[in-house]
């Protein structure tokens, strides 16, 4: 069980700042089929980050409950920290994430 009835959405936390979304999506595409995964910041930043976040929408929600067994799983070089997200969270966390991210482009611009 998730923890949140009937969301399809898990928040994968302590990423490594070198993971890429492929690697993601190999993972945890074991686990269900993925419709859609956002990592942040993305692949093609320009700044280099201390770690990453990513967001993992299944077209199964039975999947966020296995997704969360990787929970403390050690990939790359961090131990992974997986809950569930209700959409509307992960949409205000999102705009809160990019705005963190546009805010630092602009503060390291010539």
């Amino acid at each position: 069980m998730s923890g949140i009835p009937g969301t399809a959405v898990v928040q994968v936390t302590n990423l490594s700042s070198a993971v890429s979304s492929e690697q993601m999506r190999t993972l945890f595409g074991f686990l269900g089929d993925i419709d859609e995964l956002r990592l942040y910041p993305p692949d093609n930043a320009p700044l280099s980050f201390s770690s990453k976040v990513c967001y993992i929408k299944y077209r199964d929600p039975s999947s966020v409950g296995v997704a969360q067994h990787l929970t403390n799983t050690v990939f790359i070089d961090r131990a992974l920290i997986v809950v569930p997200c209700a959409e509307g969270e992960c949409k205000h966390t999102k705009m809160k994430c990019l705005s963190s991210l546009s805010g630092l482009a602009m503060a390291s611009s010539p």
